[in-house]
């Protein structure tokens, strides 16, 4: 595999085909695959094994890609073994260029990105971090109390607190140990 460099800027991964030491042309390795990001593809891919794809982190250079998956009945090794094979095989096909895959469960503090998640949620303790600060404050940790016309209802010490998602940098939900112990039982 070689390199090419336009304009003295850029470095682009390539293919390079010759005839009698010449190249003829270069085959550029891109990072999105007919009009796809590499996370749209990923989803694409989760989805359709029955999975839900939760989030997808990236190092700098995109050389790690950390796939976290869920399913309402929890994942197993298993589940993780199966999306890793599947990511791998499609990787290869798509020439996405990568050196490391990780598949795995979001965790008990799952983060919550789409409004679905903080509907399926509703009920639990989740922490957030706002855009912009509201009475001089960025961090909230209450009750998920639902979702309407994109605001999010936060019960905070008994008070309700509507936020917009759009205004949401992050969320988490708070894992409650007890809870999870008495769902074993």
């Amino acid at each position: 595999m070689a390199s090419v460099t336009l304009l003295g800027l850029l470095r682009w991964p390539c293919r390079r085909f010759s005839m009698g030491g010449q190249p003829i042309f270069y085959l550029y390795i891109r990072k999105c695959v007919a009009g796809m990001s590499v996370a749209e593809l990923i989803e694409q891919a989760v989805t359709g094994l029955g999975y839900e794809f939760v989030d997808l982190e990236t190092s700098p250079r995109g050389r790690l890609l950390r796939v976290f998956i869920d399913t309402d009945k929890g994942i197993m090794v298993d589940d993780c073994v199966t999306v890793s094979n599947h990511l791998t095989r499609l990787f290869m096909v798509e020439n996405v260029d990568y050196d490391r895959l990780e598949v795995s469960s979001p965790g008990l503090d799952r983060p919550l990105r789409k409004t679905a998640d903080f509907v399926r949620f509703t009920g639990q303790e989740a922490q957030l971090r706002l855009r912009v600060p509201v009475g001089n404050q960025r961090n909230f940790t209450g009750r998920l109390a639902g979702v309407a016309d994109d605001r999010l209802t936060l019960e905070i010490k008994g008070e309700a607190h509507e936020f917009e998602l759009s205004q949401i940098e992050r969320a988490r939900l708070v894992p409650d140990f007890e809870r999870k112990q008495e769902l074993k039982r």
